[in-house]
């Protein structure tokens, strides 16, 4: 994991991939945000660190696509949804 300091708005995960538009674009707005978060690349991740990652994904997403962003261990939100990521973030 990696961590990108910013405003402490909880516990703020990011699953994505090193090769998607999409992730990059999800990361970009939370960085424009302000958004204190962590994240992972999940392709970059081998052996059992990639399938805890993966569990961790499917656990909120069970189609396991990304970008899967993941607030307080309770909710997620799939895909690049800037409108929902504002709001669940308070923005």
């Amino acid at each position: 994991m990696e961590h990108v300091n910013g405003t402490d708005k909880g516990n703020v995960v990011l699953y994505a991939l090193s090769t998607c538009g999409w992730c990059q674009k999800t990361k970009e707005l939370l960085r424009e945000m302000g958004v204190a978060f962590d994240y992972t690349f999940v392709d970059l991740l081998d052996g059992k660190e990639q399938d805890d990652a993966m569990n961790r994904v499917e656990k909120f997403n069970p189609a396991g696509s990304f970008p899967t962003l993941v607030i307080n261990n309770e909710k997620a939100i799939v895909g690049f949804r800037e409108q929902e990521i504002r709001e669940a973030l308070g923005q």
